[in-house]
């Protein structure tokens, strides 16, 4: 394992950014161990909704974590807003950074993560395999 802390900056989309991140380390699997920022605007998909809802205020990220694999990522992150209010869900792309994002990634070279659909979930879900086999 390897750690890689990272800050992203304002505008960034953090999804985008992390999912960019292992394509350019060159590495097929990572876990975001936690991340703390703010955002603009935050896209959340929550429990048993089809589609994400779009925050816009000036959000606090609380915490941040998931997995990353060459599909792509799975993250879920809350996020509180200017009153106080706590909302957490799925991540989607267009969470854009206000001023900064701090994440720590751990790469994990000796592994390959992809999503497969899963039978008795009937989603993607991660299926992780050895490097060497």
């Amino acid at each position: 394992m390897q750690a890689l802390p990272l800050r992203l900056f304002p505008g960034d989309d953090l999804r985008v950014a992390l999912e960019d991140v292992l394509r350019q380390a060159k590495v097929q699997a990572a876990f975001v161990i936690q991340g703390i920022g703010s955002l603009s605007v935050a896209q959340l998909r929550f429990a048993g909704a089809e589609d994400p809802t779009e925050l816009r205020d000036d959000l606090e990220v609380l915490t941040l974590a998931g997995s990353i694999s060459p599909d792509g990522a799975h993250l879920h992150m809350s996020v509180s807003d200017s009153r106080g209010r706590v909302s957490g869900g799925h991540v989607g792309h267009g969470c854009s950074v206000r001023t900064t994002a701090e994440v720590l990634l751990a790469l994990l070279p000796e592994h390959r993560f992809s999503r497969e659909r899963d039978l008795s979930s009937g989603f993607m879900e991660l299926v992780i395999r050895n490097n060497d086999s």
